[in-house]
């Protein structure tokens, strides 16, 4: 396919959507499947390559009875009747991992990175009641409202196993630098970091297409978050460092084939956006720290809306993120208040 070329912007070659369930070819031996979701970002998309007689998918949606009910249809329509031979993850979240465990009962084999299938497997298995003390420690350390940290902790937390399906325990590596064979191409297999650890994409050698799952997206910036699990990590780093990597490699020609929103061309402007955005980000909250903050007074130079209880933790996950990430690089000191959370300053 001769994609459109945009130089200065983005485009876009389909740019009517799949309805909730349904599907649309892009090329041939290429589906696009569009996949409903419960929440803000109400969708996911799914890619369904053909291998002549069998399917390989990249990414699943949620497990839900609606879930499995739509991939049966799509099994008996879109995909002819056809198996599903093999899933390939791009990361670990729940929306691209539900159902692999389902298709992987049917038969189909399970190609993940190392640390997409540790961490989704690991977090399906371990269903919590209640919120952990480790849990519990990061929210207030971020100063998360105190009224909401108190609801958070009486309530049933959301847990992987509530919209995935339980994952095998084998399943095949793909790491950096790999070639996948998949609906009649080569990919070149390329990881990103910052949205998810070990994030794949896959880089045609035969024509223009990018699968970039939630590393590359049109029109959002993937979330970027520190948790409990790991509060003193540095995601943002690995994050421009990949935009980085990325910009190095991408032409305005390629067709990005993402997560979520509309698949795209102009991956050379995009990129550069990404990074930017939240280097700029960087520069507002280095000012925002002038007088002593928390994470979660930092909201107004990070983000254009008004958070809500529901985006509230991906907001301060997020926060937390860019302080840690001034921190590391020595922008940024932070002191412990006396109820325990972190007050975090401008160096300098």
């Amino acid at each position: 396919m001769n994609a459109p070329y945009a130089p200065t912007g983005l485009d876009f070659p389909w740019p009517d959507t799949p309805e909730p369930g349904g599907y649309q070819q892009i090329a041939e031996g290429i589906l696009w499947i569009r996949l409903p979701l419960p929440m803000a970002l109400d969708h996911v998309n799914v890619y369904a390559f053909d291998e002549g007689d069998s399917w390989t998918i990249v990414d699943t949606g949620f497990k839900s009875k609606h879930g499995v009910k739509l991939w049966e249809a799509l099994l008996e329509g879109a995909l002819k009747g056809k198996p599903v031979g093999r899933v390939l993850l791009t990361h670990h979240h729940p929306d691209h991992v539900g159902m692999a465990g389902w298709f992987v009962e049917r038969g189909a084999a399970l190609w993940s990175s190392r640390t997409a299938w540790l961490m989704s497997r690991m977090l399906i298995l371990d269903v919590e009641k209640e919120m952990t003390a480790q849990s519990h420690k990061f929210w207030t350390q971020a100063g998360m409202d105190k009224d909401l940290l108190e609801k958070r902790r009486v309530e049933r937390p959301y847990n992987f196993a509530d919209a995935c399906h339980d994952l095998p325990v084998g399943y095949t590596r793909l790491k950096e630098g790999d070639v996948l064979e998949m609906g009649g191409r080569s990919w070149d297999v390329l990881e990103g970091n910052g949205h998810a650890p070990e994030h794949l994409t896959f880089w045609s050698r035969d024509d223009d297409f990018v699968v970039a799952g939630d590393q590359i997206i049109s029109s959002i910036s993937p979330n970027i978050g520190v948790y409990a699990t790991e509060p003193e990590a540095d995601p943002l780093g690995e994050w421009i460092a990949s935009c980085e990597k990325f910009e190095a490699i991408a032409r305005p020609e390629h067709i990005v084939l993402s997560g979520h929103k509309r698949p795209f061309v102009g991956l050379p402007h995009r990129m550069r956006q990404l990074r930017e955005n939240h280097e700029h980000c960087l520069e507002r909250l280095v000012e925002h720290l002038s007088e002593p903050k928390t994470a979660a007074e930092c909201f107004a130079p990070l983000f254009k809306r008004k958070i809500d209880e529901g985006i509230y933790g991906m907001a301060l996950v997020e926060a937390v993120a860019h302080l840690n990430h001034l921190l590391t690089e020595g922008r940024a000191v932070r002191e412990a208040r006396e109820d325990g959370a972190w007050l975090w300053r401008a160096k300098g």
